[in-house]
Parts: structure tokens; C-alpha cells; sequence
């Protein structure tokens, strides 16, 4: 009997933030749009630091970095989210679930650690500038950079082979608009306090590591702003990192709020709209964040933009 009870799950199906059609068309358009400027913004932002030469410093290579990990992460959700806007009924199969969870975990891990190398970055380039270009020098840059792709693979590889080993019985029905852990968890007919756990530990660990850096980088950045004798001195060193700084409380304070609580408090609807603040409002911010906030982008931007009027 128990036999033909247990049915394999090869789909699962995403109620979405809404099941008005009304509002889907409205979504539908609302969303595309942030996802259009998103890959507008985040390419732009790649393609201007690669052909402007003053925009070739550490500071800038991380930039690029991080508007390539915000185009890839939006990516992984956007395009799904939005053909399940406009289907009668939003599916997944189980092997695209996976691999959904699989890259927008490695993309947001990453995100986290290149926030926090770029915090890094600006303690150097202030404590130290001097130093900045020996000590920041073009390998150490790559390599941080790669580490912080290493460390979001690994993170997001662990959580994903614990779901993948989870059995999925009949319900198949996500309260949500993409494959999220905890959404998928409450699914499950195994036992998954060892899924909970390893998702508490590791985010806590990688989100508390990660941004007790960029608190230790700013405390130092602090004093030796304090340090600084004219006022446009200590101006000029703080808007440097005035768009960093607003960039990390978005992205830790929606992804705080979302992964680190207890299942207890977990609550549906509360997270869905975090979720879309996370995965496609902050991706589309950040180009903006930095490129509003900073000169040296506003200039090059302006340039860009005389020289195709000139050639044209």
C-alpha cells in the first residue's frame, strides 16, 4: 500500500507572487523592465570600465566583477519568473529546480564575498595609498576574485546535493516564484532538520565572516578618514566608499532578514516580497548606486556617450 502512495516527483509547480491574472500582466511588464535595466546597467557598466583606461584599477576590476555576478544572478531567476507570469500554470521540472538553486546560490554567495573584497579594497586604497598599487596588484585582484567564485560554488554545492538527496513524495505545489530552500523543505516528506541546519550554519558563518570584514575595513577607514586634515580631503576619501557602503546594507540587510531566522518565523508572503527585493531590485540597483554616486563613472559615461555622438 505504501508502495503505490509513493509517487517520484519529476515537476514542481510555482504559485508565483500572485494568481490575479489582472496583476500578472501588471508584473509581467514591471518586471521585465527591472530586468531589462538590470542587464542594460550591470553590461554597461562592464563594457564602459573595459574601454575607459582610467577605469582600469582595482577598485573598478572588482566593479566589473560584481555587475558580471548581478547580471548572472538576476539572470537565473528573471527569465523563468517571467514566463511563469504569462503560463496558465507555472511549472519546473525537478533537474531545472536544482540547477536554478544551484546558480542563484553561487551567484548571491559570491556577491557576499566580492562585497567584502571590495571593502578590503577601499582599507588599502585609503589606510595604505602609498602601497595600494603593490599591495592590490593585478594577480592578487584575479585571485580574489576567484576565490570568492571558489567559495559561492562550494556553499551553493553543499545545500544543493542535501536537497537533491531529499525525497519529494506528492506535494509539488512552491508557494513561491523560484526553487528557495526553505520553500522547497517544507516539501519534503524526509527529514530535513540536517537541510536546516547546514543552510543556518553556513549562511550565518558566510554572511557574519563576510560582513565582520567589511566592518573592520570601515573602522579603519574611519580613523584614518578622522586623520585626514582638510575637510574636502576627508570628503573626497568618504565618497569612495559611500556607494560600496550603501550597496552592502541593501544586499545584508534583505538577505539577514530572509535566511538567517528560524523556520519558526519563516513567513511565506514576507519573504516573497524580500525575495523580489533581493533578487531583482538589488541587481539593478547597484550599477545605479555606483555609477549616481561616482564621478569618475558619470565622467566616463559622459565621454562614452560624446564619442558615439561625434562619430556618428
Amino acid at each position: 500500500m505504501a508502495e503505490e502512495n509513493f509517487t517520484v516527483l519529476t515537476e514542481f509547480i510555482l504559485l508565483g507572487l500572485t494568481d490575479r491574472a489582472e496583476l500578472k500582466i501588471v508584473l509581467f511588464v514591471l518586471f521585465l523592465g527591472i530586468y531589462a535595466i538590470t542587464l542594460v546597467g550591470n553590461l554597461g557598466m562592464i563594457v564602459l570600465i573595459h574601454i575607459t583606461p582610467k577605469l582600469h584599477t582595482p577598485m573598478y576590476f572588482f566593479l566589473s566583477s560584481l555587475s558580471f555576478v548581478d547580471a548572472c544572478y538576476s539572470s537565473a531567476i528573471a527569465p523563468k519568473m517571467l514566463v511563469n507570469l504569462l503560463a496558465a500554470k507555472g511549472t519546473i521540472s525537478f533537474f531545472a529546480c536544482m540547477i536554478q538553486h544551484l546558480c542563484f546560490g553561487v551567484f548571491v554567495t559570491t556577491e557576499g564575498f566580492l562585497l567584502s573584497v571590495m571593502a578590503y579594497d577601499r582599507y588599502v586604497a585609503i589606510v595604505n595609498p602609498l602601497l595600494y598599487t603593490v599591495a592590490m596588484s593585478k594577480r592578487k585582484c584575479v585571485g580574489l576574485v576567484t576565490l570568492s567564485w571558489i567559495c559561492g560554488l562550494i556553499n551553493s554545492l553543499i545545500h544543493t546535493i542535501s536537497l537533491g538527496r531529499l525525497s519529494f513524495c506528492r506535494l509539488n505545489v512552491v508557494s513561491h516564484f523560484f526553487c528557495d530552500i526553505p520553500s522547497l523543505l517544507k516539501l519534503s516528506c524526509s527529514d530535513t532538520s540536517m537541510n536546516e541546519l547546514l543552510l543556518l550554519i553556513f549562511s550565518g558563518i558566510i554572511a557574519m565572516a563576510t560582513f565582520l570584514i567589511v566592518i573592520i575595513s570601515y573602522m579603519f577607514i574611519v580613523l584614518a578618514i578622522l586623520r585626514i586634515r582638510s575637510a574636502s580631503g576627508r570628503q573626497k576619501a568618504f565618497s569612495t566608499c559611500a556607494s560600496h557602503l550603501t550597496a552592502v546594507t541593501i544586499f545584508y540587510g534583505t538577505l539577514s532578514f530572509s535566511y538567517i531566522q528560524p523556520s519558526s518565523q519563516y513567513s511565506v508572503e514576507q519573504e516573497k516580497v524580500v525575495s523580489v527585493f533581493y533578487t531583482l531590485v538589488i541587481p539593478m540597483l547597484n550599477p545605479l548606486i555606483y555609477s549616481l554616486r561616482n564621478k569618475e563613472v558619470k565622467d566616463a559615461a559622459k565621454r562614452a556617450i560624446e564619442l558615439k555622438h561625434s562619430s556618428c
